[in-house]
């Protein structure tokens, strides 16, 4: 074990403003992995500069006083340090509020997942006949039509083919699921989806309880290091079983939950995101120690 003493007050780049170094290496931390992520699909540095501003106003006038709505534009121009010029302009710019509900094909994965009537005696999801063969037989078109009758069963059931997540066995005219986690394959704009609402709130929970006096929003992790490679597949392993019973448990309560508020008329104003993340990377390689012959002692 060992310990670090605190380094000098680091600066961001820019206009020289004097930065905490705790808060400075907490954001390279944060950009990091978002700069990994542009500079592998192309982004530019200025279509990123882009959209960071775009955040950055639209968190300043989320903190601005509702009772107070004249000189807005200054007082976000203050707050952020943009001139009133360019807040004017991203506040005028109309963009399209995003859609924080799971498509259909989600809906239906996690059910097949986890309501009884869809899964073995184990409690895994077991094959559908694509149409019921008997009166109250589970079947695909069933369990689709139990999330929606707003998108046709065929539609969801091409979709999941199309993700990788399921296949339709044409002899036996039965669909199968082929994976265990709604991770598409080949779905690019899906993955970054998942990557925006799932991380998104991650740091959103996170943040919220950094910046509150009392953290609102359950976010803990654990922590080891100095593992080999076959301890880290252990580690994973563990990780994916913990995965399933909390989310064999998690969605039937999430939908009598659901369900309640609707009987009852409460507001259903909130929404709610459970998960569970695991990462490993190699341990970073010490600096070399610098011998000391002795020569340099005084």
């Amino acid at each position: 074990m060992s310990t670090e003493s605190p380094g000098p007050v680091r600066r961001a780049a820019g206009d020289g403003q004097t930065l905490e170094p705790a808060l400075v290496d907490a954001l390279r931390a944060l950009l990091g992995p978002i700069a990994r992520l542009a500079l592998a699909q192309g982004v530019s540095f200025a279509a990123l500069e882009e959209l960071l501003k775009e955040a950055v106003v639209d968190e300043a006038l989320k903190a601005q006083s509702a009772q107070a709505p004249s000189r807005v534009v200054s007082r976000v121009s203050v707050a952020t340090g943009l001139n009133r010029r360019e807040v004017t302009r991203l506040t005028q710019r109309e963009r399209k509020p995003r859609d924080v509900r799971n498509p259909p094909a989600a809906e239906v994965f996690a059910r097949w997942q986890t309501d009884p009537a869809y899964c073995d005696a184990d409690g895994a999801p077991r094959p559908l006949p694509r149409m019921p063969r008997a009166a109250g037989e589970p079947s695909f078109e069933g369990l689709a039509h139990s999330v929606t009758r707003d998108v046709h069963p065929r539609s969801v059931l091409d979709e999941l083919c199309r993700l990788g997540i399921a296949r339709l066995d044409a002899e036996q005219d039965q669909v199968v699921l082929t994976r265990n986690a709604f991770v598409p394959n080949d779905a690019q704009a899906a993955m970054l989806g998942f990557l925006g609402d799932n991380v998104g709130d991650h740091l959103s929970a996170a943040v919220s309880n950094v910046l509150a006096v009392e953290p609102p929003h359950f976010e803990q992790a654990v922590f080891a290091d100095e593992l080999s490679e076959d301890s880290v597949a252990a580690v994973r392993r563990m990780v994916l079983s913990s995965w399933e019973s909390l989310m064999k448990g998690a969605v039937p309560r999430l939908e009598e939950l659901i369900e309640e508020d609707r009987q009852l008329g409460r507001a259903p104003r909130h929404r709610v995101r459970i998960g569970l993340y695991s990462y490993s990377a190699l341990m970073p390689t010490p600096p070399l120690a610098t011998q000391d012959d002795g020569e340099n002692l005084p």
